[in-house]
């Protein structure tokens, strides 16, 4: 599907909800907030239970939010590979990176060993974003993606490699976004008619802060965050959380493939002189949340759920255009 699988609200409000719902369901003789040392059967259906129950409104919500608009076909796929430079399947990744790892803690906590964990947060990602593909594949105005379902598989496999090898996350995936303010510039159509660049983008990404917060791909950035301390002697004094951050970014996007659009009749199109698209890499530091001595528990889960956010900083950015920039406090 051409819209980032990030800004499926449905499927983030899924695991977050879960997490809530586990958080107030269960009274046991382990500290709630501890993953007991056996297999729990309570918190296993309490968390078996609540997951159905919210994915299938999930998927039922989605299916009709989504694709109720839209003829349904036969199974079909089809190559996205050159849409959105790329930004959507960063976001694949990203999304199922931190799905494997917050399904992976709930995993946890109902007393899965280690091992059994790292497939079940692995997996439920993988079926998470797969659910997606499998409704765009019957779908007329998408199409499954294998190239959407190759990034979910990485950003699943990226998480699970990892927490296999070192038991944790050294490089997490993160990320940013900022709120655009597009120009009223006027764009003439063909035969006729005019809109503007701001009434484009409010059609493509929405006029809110929530909406573009998760859809707007000129807006966004996603980054690996590497925890530097990871990688060095235990003896070193060097800060636990402080991390170094690469990030990807595009610019310009005012359609999927290229910057041309059909409504109301009418062909519009940007100037490319103008509004070129482009690709971005970015570094900046990064603060690891997880790193952070937290003393509270239920505190410390809800900054870790937060550090799928990468933090605002300075950073450096190489733009597609061969330019070097410095930005004083990039998001």
């Amino acid at each position: 599907m051409s819209t980032n699988v990030w800004c499926k609200p449905s499927f983030i409000l899924f695991l977050t909800l879960l997490w809530v719902a586990l958080a107030s369901a269960q009274k046991d003789t382990t500290g709630f907030w501890e993953a007991p040392d056996s297999f729990h059967k309570g918190r296993f259906w309490t968390a078996a239970g609540t997951g159905m129950v919210v994915y299938t409104g999930a998927v039922l919500s989605l299916n009709h939010l989504w694709y109720t608009d839209y003829p349904r076909t036969s199974f079909h796929s089809f190559n996205d590979w050159e849409e959105w430079q790329q930004m959507d399947k960063a976001g694949h990744m990203f999304t199922a990176y931190f799905e494997s790892d917050w399904a992976y803690h709930v995993a946890r906590w109902t007393g899965m060993k280690k091992k059994s964990s790292i497939w079940t947060g692995a997996l439920v990602a993988i079926g998470l974003q797969a659910t997606i593909e499998i409704l765009d594949g019957f779908s007329s105005e998408w199409g499954f993606s294998p190239y959407d379902m190759a990034f979910n598989v990485a950003g699943a496999g990226f998480w699970a490699g990892q927490q296999a090898v070192w038991n944790e996350q050294r490089i997490r995936m993160k990320v940013s976004t900022t709120y655009r303010k597009y120009p009223d510039e006027r764009i003439m159509g063909i035969p006729g008619g005019e809109t503007t660049i701001r009434e484009r983008t409010d059609d493509l990404y929405g006029s809110t802060f929530l909406e573009t917060f998760l859809k707007d791909y000129n807006a966004q950035t996603i980054w690996l965050s590497v925890n530097i301390h990871s990688f060095m002697k235990t003896e070193s004094k060097f800060p636990k959380w402080l991390n170094i951050a690469a990030g990807y970014g595009a610019e310009n996007m005012f359609g999927g493939f290229e910057n041309k659009w059909e409504m109301d009749g009418n062909t519009f199109a940007t100037n490319n002189e103008k509004y070129p698209r482009y690709r971005q890499f970015v570094l900046s530091p990064d603060i690891d949340l997880s790193k952070l001595n937290i003393k509270s528990k239920p505190l410390k889960t809800i900054v870790y759920i937060l550090n799928i956010f990468k933090i605002p900083a300075p950073a450096i950015v190489l733009n597609g255009k061969g330019g070097v920039e410095w930005d004083w406090l990039y998001y």
